[in-house]
């Protein structure tokens, strides 16, 4: 038998929503006017007295594993390179910034000189202003020209929302400037009437990767006028760009410059990011060129007080009579709840869009018991909303009409929010670069904030909870893509051939990997060979061959039956999991179930409801060895990295209670199978191990599945990946190595980069696997150590001892580790 934990979509266990009493009545006596504005700054408590608050009691009090106290630090000024038109450092200036920091002057330097750069500085350091200086300078320059268009830019952001932000940003910085700049937002909301006049007449464009990708690479002939007096790229938040959706990137940032230099064009390319590892060679990796890096940041910080925050057990138990935790999203929903009592303008983040609403929902819920009239200062913001409800969220939230929002990581990629007291963090956000950004959305200002990681109920969180090192003494991880990858690779030859013939010059550009490709392309009929060139050979557009989102097809709308109006949509590599027949949606406070899924026309059609229960998807997995690659003895047992074949089939869901999370029962799901080439770490014992390990027969196929759960809980603190986006099996006797076995996977076609670097940190992955499970202080085996919520086998059969046996012994014949740690940076 084969145990399996699939990557898949959202979830969220509901888990026991209400546990502990809720003691608002003490907060209003603090607090008799609900829904004032926020105090002013001279009165806001200090983020100690604020994490004071919260804690008050004895029982909050031991929810705090750990404070980390970052201390305020000074700011380093500089002057704007003399080359910054004196129009743009006036128009600076009337914002009230008299002089730029250190690292913005030489951000902007490099710019001027012509080299590619990232900024790699902490959040709220002024990132924007550093890139937007030397491309005003070019756009004022280039006004002057005969045709008023001597010179544009483009903006690059993974979020609708982030580049209508930066272009409310720029309006508002560039006002003093006149006409000479005309920026524009074009992406799948801009209306069709108003795209001619942005592709004729603006001069910066702001969109993201898939419009790029979809709608002005393969137009260009549209865009000529554009392309031929790009100046300047800029892509911000450039550390998102990792695994699959990095690698599609940088193949579409490949095709730009393509058309660029079509055009005589060569643009430089202004890249931010958050504080990252290497970020000149992530940077360099994404664009392909030599980039220069400004990574010491000379801006100022408030004072930053960091939580960990452990949620109490309860007296429930899960499956297999496990011990469970309050759920991470009941805890933050209080949490939450209690800091708009006290005036505290709050995000409160959370990894699925299904959290986002729970949170919102049970925050409005506990406020409308004090007040009828708060609950419309708190809202959730995710995507998949309409255009129209992601404009009005975002206007209340800039007004100050919103005192507390439930956020997915839309919200988290750099919009300005400013005025922030405290962010609520929903589960570890799978890195630690994520981590520090979302913090920072705090205390944007320089003033002092409140950052509390409350962890939910698996491995990882419970090892960061006990382990702070592990967040405040390491790096942030390097990003890490792999442009390649030829399920990546083969469709953005196929858009590039369609935009302007490929020739041998090309296979520079692509990549070493491109050449060898074409015999393949070829022979599908995809491409044609003529004389020295290669040509798209079908009517439809070759940039449909690929979602650049890994979403791997057409999303699923999801609509209301009784009214036909669409609700939202998901991936349509999450519908199975997220959108299956009886599944319960939630969208914007409201409770659907879904009837029916149709995967032919991509909808799924659902009704509101209001079930007494949360669904959760059940899937099995199958897998087999394509090819080895490299394989590293640790004693007996091996270590081994290459390429797998994944077939997975959703086939059941369980209904669990709202307040318990009892499990109500199990609905079979007739669901097609799905099959997936990509890559994987596997290790294999022989008998020797198992004796080592004192593993007989009975307790074998348990402590293979249990060490399996747990390595996939771990390995996001070693790979910048989610625990979803990879998966794994394990097997006593697996038919290809014919010993037992157990499987780390990509959940990507081709792979993402994830396990290769698992491959290449094992040891310490594994060591860390193992501390996870020594430390959890259950007897047999809970969600906080070896049970995953996404198993298709319902956790069973799990053997918390075996499994410490079985990493025990195969870490003691692990070889030495090649290089050692580097030195923990200050965070």
């Amino acid at each position: 038998m084969a145990f399996n934990h699939l990557p898949a979509g959202e979830h969220d266990a509901l888990g026991p929503l209400s546990v502990t009493p809720v003691t608002h009545s003490a907060v209003m006596a603090k607090n008799p006017r609900p829904g004032r504005p926020p105090q002013s700054r001279a009165d806001a408590p200090s983020p100690g007295e604020v994490l004071a608050r919260l804690t008050a009691g004895e029982s909050r009090a031991a929810r705090v594993t750990h404070t980390e106290h970052l201390p305020p630090r000074e700011g380093s000024h500089a002057v704007w390179p003399d080359r910054i038109r004196g129009e743009v450092i006036a128009a600076i200036q009337e914002t009230g910034i008299a002089h730029p920091w250190t690292h913005q002057a030489r951000a902007a330097e490099h710019a001027l000189d012509g080299e590619s750069v990232v900024i790699a500085t902490g959040t709220a350091s002024g990132k924007s202003l550093a890139y937007l200086a030397p491309v005003l300078t070019a756009l004022l320059d280039g006004s002057e020209a005969p045709n008023g268009r001597g010179a544009t830019a483009l903006y690059l952001a993974p979020t609708k929302a982030l580049a209508a932000d930066q272009r409310r940003a720029v309006k508002s910085l560039a006002a003093p400037l006149g006409n000479a700049i005309r920026p524009a937002v074009y992406d799948g909301d801009t209306p069709v009437e108003e795209r001619e006049w942005v592709r004729q007449y603006a001069n910066l464009v702001l969109t993201n990767p898939d419009m790029l990708h979809r709608g002005i690479l393969p137009s260009h002939p549209r865009w000529s006028s554009f392309l031929k007096a790009l100046r300047y790229v800029v892509i911000d938040e450039c550390h998102t760009y990792r695994g699959v959706f990095g690698s599609h990137v940088a193949q579409v940032v490949r095709r730009l410059r393509r058309l660029c230099a079509r055009y005589g064009a060569e643009p430089v390319f202004l890249l931010a990011s958050a504080t990252a590892a290497d970020p000149a060679v992530a940077a360099s990796r994404l664009t392909g060129l030599p980039v220069q890096e400004v990574a010491d940041d000379a801006s100022p910080r408030g004072e930053l007080v960091f939580a960990l925050w452990e949620p109490p057990l309860t007296e429930f138990h899960g499956e297999n009579n496990a011990p469970v935790r309050r759920t991470a999203t009941a805890e933050t929903a209080d949490l939450l709840t209690d800091l708009i009592l006290h005036n505290t303008r709050t995000v409160a983040f959370v990894r699925s869009r299904r959290g986002a609403e729970l949170i919102s929902l049970i925050a409005k819920e506990r406020l409308s018991e004090v007040d009828r009239t708060l609950p419309r200062r708190v809202a959730a913001y995710r995507g998949g909303y309409l255009p129209e409800e992601r404009r009005a969220l975002e206007a209340a939230l800039h007004s100050g009409e919103l005192l507390g929002l439930a956020a997915t990581t839309a919200l988290e990629l750099g919009i300005d929010v400013s005025g922030l007291d405290a962010v609520l963090i929903a589960g570890y956000p799978g890195t630690r670069a994520s981590l520090w950004q979302q913090a920072g959305r705090a205390g944007r200002s320089g003033d002092g904030a409140l950052a509390v990681l409350v962890a939910r109920d698996d491995p990882l969180d419970t090892y960061l909870a006990h382990h702070p090192e592990a967040l405040f003494a390491q790096p942030v991880e390097s990003t890490v893509l792999d442009p390649d990858n030829p399920y990546v690779l083969a469709p953005h030859l196929c858009a590039a051939a369609a935009e302007l013939p490929l020739t041998e010059p090309d296979f520079t550009l692509f990549g070493p990997a491109s050449a060898p490709l074409l015999p393949s392309l070829e022979a599908a009929n995809l491409l044609r060979r003529r004389s020295r060139s290669w040509y798209w050979t079908r009517r439809e557009r070759a940039a449909d061959l690929t979602d650049i989102r890994g979403g791997g097809g057409n999303p699923v709308q999801i609509v209301e039956e009784s009214t036909g109006r669409l609700l939202g949509t998901v991936d349509a590599e999450a519908a199975h999991t997220a959108v299956h027949e009886g599944a319960v949606h939630l969208h914007q406070g409201r409770t659907y179930l879904v009837r029916r899924l149709d995967l032919d026309d991509s909808v799924a059609l659902v009704e509101e409801a209001a079930p007494p229960y949360s669904t959760t998807a059940r899937d099995t997995t199958a897998i087999s060895i394509l090819a080895t690659d490299e394989t590293v003895p640790w004693g007996t047992a091996r270590l081994h990295y290459g390429s797998v074949e994944v077939t997975n089939q959703v086939v059941s869901f369980l209904r669990r209670k709202l307040i318990t999370g009892e499990v109500l029962g199990e609905t079979k799901l007739d669901l097609p199978p799905r099959t997936l080439r990509t890559r994987a770490v596997w290790w294999t014992l022989t008998e020797d191990d198992l004796d080592a390990a004192r593993l007989n027969p009975e307790i074998l196929p348990g402590a293979l599945h249990a060490a399996e759960h747990a390595a996939i809980g771990l390995l996001p603190l070693f790979a910048t990946c989610d625990r979803w986006d990879i998966g794994g099996v394990s097997i006593p006797l697996h038919p290809d190595t014919l010993l037992p076995t157990v499987f780390v996977y990509d959940g990507h076609p081709g792979g993402a980069g994830f396990v290769e670097r698992g491959f290449h940190t094992a040891q310490a992955w594994l060591t860390a696997t193992r501390e996870a499970i020594a430390s959890c202080e259950c007897e047999a085996g809970c969600p906080s150590c070896i049970q995953s919520p996404k198993c298709g086998n319902g956790n069973d059969p799990l053997h918390k001892r075996g499994a410490l046996r079985l990493l025990t012994t195969l870490l003691n014949a692990a070889p030495p580790p090649n290089t050692p740690s580097p030195p923990p940076p200050t965070p």
